[in-house]
């Protein structure tokens, strides 16, 4: 009794905390049902409750069984809870296997929800769809896509539910939590792929290869007047330049103009540069590949990136994200044409070198108008600083600065192709759900290949994810007398060839050594003996003059290394043929095009 009054006194006052709003009253409130079959717990509510799991599968299965010829509900994978992950297939003719499905002349749309379950809009709004179509008010969806449809992707984070899980957000009365049951994102998880979520969307897009995908959020941040904001990596900071441009041109302005018809405010995808002072300007967030739509931008499949605004209320954000979904699925009939060829284009391209890393220019541009609220800013008692109130009145800033993740901070060479040991049997299924392509060697190799030996290397202070990330600076060396028989090869003259690049090369920011899959070679695990050492150093340096001579100047030029004993012994163990020849070195094996001569020092070879 008591917890039910505490959520009911949460469901009253749940937002008298939050800034005031805008009255909304838009046209997309005629899509709400109050009564008929298969009327949605959100309905149901006027706008406040979203189903829990138990109800939202109960929902799917109605779904099916009131349009069993055109819908089906299949499990894609479970969570470490053991939750089923469902997904909805909706096809005219019935097309629900992937091979079925690859031979329709419609494009394929994949929508997903809950990969942050307390942002939950699209599950309700997908549902309001569905049951339109179940019911016949909107035969037209399926004459122009298939549609795949996850209705809560974060099962487990789902039923953490409370009133209380996301405080600068507007509804549901109740919602999920951000992380799983393990407290990972799973929007970050899309490079390392630890979680069986994230795994079980990209068999999907495996299996069924979606002309478009889209990934329904809701914001943190700022205050401001457009209610649906989404986006993609712009074309000037994309690795596919040409889908953005299709998305810019074919997508954005029916979009747009179906959200506005509808009394909806569509805006760009734009965080803050300072919250505690608006004017400073607006960030352009460029995704990397840990985030849907940054490894979406990699791997060619067009993705867009929804962010409901999370002060605006729940019946607001569900009624945008329907108006949202139906013009998105509309310009995907329209100009799937366009969209196919921008990605056939940018899959056919091979780059040079490829970008790394980004950061945030030091010259904005600017938005010619930007539709904000009005603010104050007073000094807070409680944080001892300034302190911002939005005012709930709208205010249009006129060439407000923008600074978009234009700097580029890395780039590295693109490998012809890379080289797994055999070993590695974990990276080698992770590169099957990223769709990359594989080959698996056999007989001697012929080609020259090189090492990336570690330098300087740090290691994160504090656990990220779930893990200690590593960064380091390499050294390339020719790596000698390789066997490569049973190694696989991972060419980058592939369609997932750039993605590769980001998952392999260790020196890119969301590769796999980054995340901590090759955090071994830190470890040595034989040491030397001085009284063994000794003796033989001594011989060493009597058979190898050169290597004397080198030893000598080192202690000649290096006063501290002189003085040290330890150091001394251990540089005189590294020259040895008894030192550990993996330490240090990056397991996976690349070659380049240009031929490399390969030197005869024996002690190089791994």
């Amino acid at each position: 009794m008591f917890a039910s009054l505490l959520v009911l006194s949460a469901s009253v006052a749940y937002d008298a905390h939050l800034p005031p709003l805008i009255e909304w009253q838009g046209k997309s409130v005629e899509l709400l049902q109050k009564q008929g079959p298969l009327t949605t717990d959100f309905e149901l509510s006027n706008g406040e409750i979203s189903p829990n799991y138990a109800d939202t599968m109960a929902f799917v299965d109605r779904l099916v069984a009131a349009n069993p010829t055109q819908f089906q509900s299949q499990t894609i994978g479970y969570s470490n809870s053991k939750r089923a992950i469902k997904m909805l297939i909706a096809s005219e003719q019935g097309f629900f296997e992937s091979g079925q499905m690859a031979n329709s002349t419609k494009p394929t749309i994949f929508i997903q929800a809950g990969i942050h379950s307390g942002e939950i809009d699209g599950k309700d709004a997908m549902f309001m769809l569905l049951r339109d179509i179940a019911t016949g008010k909107r035969r037209d969806i399926l004459k122009k896509v298939n549609i795949l449809f996850i209705p809560i992707l974060n099962v487990d984070g789902h039923e953490r539910s409370s009133a209380f899980n996301r405080i600068n957000q507007r509804g549901p009365t109740k919602m999920g939590f951000r992380t799983n049951a393990n407290n990972l994102n799973l929007n970050r998880d899309f490079t390392k792929l630890d979680t069986p979520e994230v795994r079980s969307v990209l068999k999907v897009i495996n299996d069924y290869n979606p002309n478009l995908y889209i990934d329904v959020h809701v914001t943190d941040g700022a205050d401001y007047q457009y209610d649906v904001t989404y986006g993609y990596n712009p074309v000037f900071s994309s690795e596919s330049p040409a889908v953005s441009d299709a998305l810019n041109q074919f997508f954005k302005p029916l979009i747009d103009e179906t959200l506005a018809k509808q009394g909806h405010t569509p805006g760009p995808l734009v965080f803050v540069m300072d919250k505690r002072d608006f004017k400073k300007g607006l960030a352009g967030w460029v995704a990397t590949p840990r985030f849907s739509n940054g490894w979406g931008d990699l791997k060619s499949l067009p993705t867009i990136l929804v962010e409901n605004h999370s002060l605006k209320p729940y019946k607001q954000r569900v009624l945008g994200t329907y108006v949202f979904l139906d013009g998105a699925i509309n310009a995907l009939s329209k100009h799937g044409h366009e969209l196919a060829n921008a990605v056939k284009k940018e899959q056919e391209f091979v780059p040079k070198q490829l970008i790394v890393k980004r950061g945030y220019a030091k010259q904005a541009d600017t938005i010619a108008q930007f539709k904000g609220i009005e603010y104050s800013s007073n000094m807070n008692a409680l944080s001892g600083q300034n302190e911002v109130k939005y005012l709930g009145k709208a205010h249009t800033y006129t060439d407000l600065p923008i600074y978009w993740q234009k700097d580029v901070q890395h780039t590295v060479e693109v490998p012809k192709a890379f080289f797994i040991p055999p070993v590695y049997i974990d990276i080698i299924e992770k590169l099957k759900l990223h769709g990359v392509s594989i080959n698996k060697l056999e007989g001697e190799n012929t080609q020259p290949l090189k090492v990336a030996k570690v330098a300087e290397y740090t290691f994160d202070k504090a656990p990220f994810e779930g893990r200690f990330r590593v960064s380091a600076s390499f050294d390339y060396i020719p790596a000698i007398n390789v066997d490569l028989d049973g190694w696989y090869q991972v060419t980058t003259q592939q369609k997932a060839g750039e993605l590769a690049v980001h998952l392999l090369h260790p020196e890119a920011p969301d590769s796999f050594f980054a995340w901590g899959e090759f955090n071994t070679i830190f470890q040595r695990t034989e040491y030397m003996e001085n009284y063994a050492l000794i003796p033989y150093a001594r011989q060493m340096l009597k058979d190898n003059p050169k290597l004397a001579l080198a030893f000598d100047k080192k202690i000649n030029d290096d006063k501290t290394f002189a003085q040290d004993a330890d150091a001394r012994l251990n540089w005189l163990y590294e020259q040895s043929p008894f030192y550990d020849q993996a330490y240090l070195k990056y397991p996976i094996l690349m070659s380049f095009e240009e031929k490399v001569a390969i030197p005869d020092q024996k002690n190089k070879e791994i």
